[in-house]
């Protein structure tokens, strides 16, 4: 297939809808009609010899072989990109839109207050965070990074741990004047307790309890199940019941007083979190900016 101008334009008309998630922004990034966007898709396909988008009224996907085509042809057109910015003198320039898919409960309590700062150090990026309760496909769904707690997806995702979490047992002081206060962690079977759902696999979360090397798993009897950690921490405090959180963002309860941590000598269990993202992305500064940004965000946290 000798190289043409058009192969190279219908690769980066592609690489517009794969990051806008759809034609119709897509066309409006590069200024060109939606139709206009979908004959030059055409053209590529039929250029490459394989289908590279499904496509209905209302939704747009990357097949399996256009998923591997994104992938491959990704980091050419940013060695291009880096080239032009190196060239101009502007290497250390951060820009661009930046989508990120990130966990709806680490958004509330580390990023939505600090998020300006990033903001006013990059003026020459449009930022915007997606709230969603698992990772989907980041390069299909058009993310250049997620922002996940508990432990990563296989595949060709690049990974890196942000931080470890500590998990609590907690309980509010009215839970424990009714039921009293348990003294080991065996003795939660016996109490009510509250689930959270594990959207990933579609069903709770297991309890465990870490001393040392001990793992001791406890199955609860537990007659309430959440997909909210705002709704779990309330139903907590109003004495429903146990629940397990994590230590980030929940110091402020436990220093005033409306929740108990019922097992402080257990204190071995942790809860990860990861900035993944495409291979292709490594050398995308505003994806690397943005980590080290939320790394730092997480260092000065204070309940962690």
């Amino acid at each position: 297939m000798p190289y043409d101008a058009r192969l190279l334009s219908g690769v980066t008309v592609l690489m517009a809808v794969v990051e806008a998630g759809s034609m119709a922004r897509a066309s409006e990034a590069l200024g060109l009609t939606s139709s206009g966007v979908g004959r030059a898709i055409g053209r590529l396909e039929t250029r490459v010899g394989v289908r590279l988008l499904e496509r209905t009224t209302r939704t747009m996907t990357l097949t399996d072989e256009g998923r591997r085509f994104y992938e491959e042809v990704g980091p050419h057109l940013d060695g291009i990109e880096q080239a032009a910015i190196t060239a101009s003198g502007a290497a250390g320039i951060v820009r661009g839109r930046l989508r990120v898919n990130v966990d709806p409960f680490f958004s509330r309590v580390v990023l939505a207050e600090q998020i300006s700062k990033f903001l006013d150090r990059h003026p020459e990026v449009r930022l915007e965070l997606i709230m969603r309760d698992h990772v989907g496909d980041l390069v299909a769904d058009g993310f250049d990074l997620a922002l996940r707690f508990g432990d990563p997806p296989g595949g060709s995702l690049i990974a890196r741990k942000l931080i470890e979490t500590r998990i609590l047992t907690v309980a509010s002081p009215e839970f424990v004047a009714r039921y009293g206060r348990p003294k080991h962690p065996s003795e939660v079977e016996k109490l009510r307790c509250i689930d959270f759902y594990d959207a990933a696999n579609a069903r709770p979360f297991d309890w465990e309890f870490r001393q040392g090397r001990e793992i001791l798993p406890v199955r609860p009897p537990a007659r309430l199940m959440v997909s909210d950690v705002d709704a779990m921490l309330s139903a907590c405090e109003a004495g429903v019941g146990i629940a397990q959180i994590m230590a980030l963002g929940s110091g402020h309860l436990l220093a005033e007083g409306k929740l108990i941590e019922l097992f402080p000598d257990w204190p071995g269990e942790v809860f990860p979190l990861y900035a993944l993202y495409p291979s292709r992305q490594l050398r995308a500064a505003k994806v690397r900016t943005f980590i080290e940004f939320t790394s730092d965000l997480l260092v000065n946290s204070t309940s962690v």
